[in-house]
């Protein structure tokens, strides 16, 4: 129950965000980089947004946790921020619109909040 709550509160305060700015957040498991369907539906949503706002950057930022391994860590934050671009782009997502931003791995977000990309709409 008490790790239900931060993805309860991540994902009420990601449905929350309106105009430029608007954020999506897509959550992983641990140690993996694949897109689950309720992942697919929020890039798919990511992305119908943003086919309404051309004008828009689409910044994707991948998080991971310090498990240790930095380089191993550093790489599963690429890999997923990669994994979302690929699917956005699939989605409609012009491809120069997209700007991949990886975090350092960190053990700050806790468990859960490591595991996920956040899809920004923002000005460029």
């Amino acid at each position: 129950m008490r790790r239900l709550l931060p993805v309860v509160g991540l994902c009420f305060l990601a449905g929350c965000a309106a105009g430029p700015g608007r954020q999506y957040v897509v959550f992983f498991g641990s140690g993996s980089t694949a897109l689950d369907d309720p992942a697919k539906n929020v890039v798919a949503e990511a992305a119908a947004w943003s086919a309404k706002r051309p004008d828009l950057t689409v910044e994707v930022e991948g998080y991971a946790r310090n498990g240790g391994d930095l380089s191993a860590d550093e790489l599963l934050a690429i890999d997923r921020a990669k994994v979302v671009a690929q699917q956005l782009v699939a989605d409609g997502v012009p491809a120069r619109r997209i700007l991949q931003k990886p975090r350092a791995p960190s053990n700050s977000e806790g468990v859960v909040g490591s595991r996920r990309v956040e899809i920004e709409l923002v000005s460029s």
